[in-house]
């Protein structure tokens, strides 16, 4: 069953949007770019959709706890700014000029950009139920450094986005139980747990062939006997269309 996403933004504000990609530039620049090789991370930063700020800013925080105790400056003159302080507290507010909207039962999961470390300021998250609403939303970044002052380049993102089904979480039903090594049905847990531990062993030992491999793909390679839906090893948000 597909999902609408549908964004409806003032163009004058010339506000991108973009599948999300699983590259990051900090990733790229770990030794041998091996922050790559973690599935888990480049399926999350591709798990949605990114917005992006369309002209350079700053932003400086006093400390205070008023409006006014954020200051932001150098935003285009011709159009109301984008990036406001509305609430104090610390907090830099995206007011998004326009709506989103989703299929009937999908909430809106909004934060900030994944996997995305921005020195002195975190992104918020909040969940929308975007499938009724018709009232704005905002984005918003909450300082963490008294003092500190950001930026925000051109085509940077300011917000990651993907719809979700409602009641998803209180369908859940949480269970906790003791951990038993010696269990029947953890046997393939610990054939795994014992194969990482000598790989590792292995890794520090010249010549060696785990040395060669530089890192085991069990993950990547997926369970033995197919799954539904199937393992992925690659995610492609499809782009906004007009």
């Amino acid at each position: 069953m597909s999902v609408a996403l549908r964004l409806e933004l003032d163009p004058s504000w010339e506000i991108g949007a973009r599948p999300a990609p699983a590259r990051r530039d900090w990733m790229d620049a770990t030794p041998e770019s091996f922050a790559n090789r973690c599935l888990p991370l480049t399926i999350a930063n591709a798990h949605g959709w990114e917005l992006l700020n369309p002209v350079r800013f700053v932003a400086t925080w006093t400390g205070g706890a008023a409006t006014d105790d954020v200051v932001v400056l150098g935003q285009d003159e011709r159009r109301p700014p984008l990036a406001v302080s509305h609430f104090g507290s610390g907090i830099l507010t995206f007011r998004l000029p326009g709506r989103i909207s989703t299929s009937p039962g999908h909430d809106l999961w909004l934060q900030g950009p994944v996997n995305r470390p921005k020195p002195h300021i975190q992104g918020l998250t909040g969940i929308v139920e975007t499938d009724w609403s018709p009232f704005g939303i905002t984005m918003n970044w909450r300082f963490t450094t008294p003092g500190a002052t950001v930026a925000f380049e051109p085509g940077e993102p300011f917000a990651h986005l993907f719809p979700m089904p409602r009641g998803l979480i209180e369908n859940v039903e949480p269970a906790r139980s003791d951990y038993d090594a010696g269990a029947p049905d953890h046997a393939e847990h610990r054939a795994w747990a014992e194969s990482r531990n000598a790989f590792l062993g292995d890794l520090k030992r010249e010549g060696s062939a785990a040395r060669e491999a530089g890192w085991q793909r069990d993950y990547t390679r997926g369970p033995a006997e197919p799954v539904t839906p199937p393992h992925r090893t690659r995610l492609r948000p499809k782009p906004f269309a007009d």
